[in-house]
């Protein structure tokens, strides 16, 4: 009789909820594809699609979080022209400090 080899238990990786979002992120931003994106991260792409499902859309970014359509030239435009508005508002109050 053929003794029985022991291996050590195999031991799950945790991955914490920033890691998880900003991994899904990065895949749906990106334009790769999910197995292009987790063999990049050492996942497995069944790993991005749960996540994915687990995350809120607007908390996954990219094509999820502006309902599955991509962004308009005059919706790039509005939010280019509501950051600028930020910035000069944030100059006028350190430069008055």
């Amino acid at each position: 009789m053929k003794p029985i080899k022991e291996s050590p238990p195999k031991t799950r990786r945790k991955f914490d909820p920033t890691f998880k979002r900003e991994a899904v992120g990065n895949w749906l931003s990106s334009g790769k594809s999910a197995a292009v994106v987790a063999k990049e991260l050492g996942l497995t792409e069944g790993l991005l699609f749960a996540w994915r499902k687990l995350l809120p859309p607007d908390a996954a970014g990219g094509r999820a979080a502006a309902g599955g359509r991509r962004p308009t030239a005059s919706d790039l435009q509005s939010q280019l022209d509501e950051a600028r508005r930020e910035n000069r508002h944030l100059r006028e109050q350190r430069d008055i400090l």
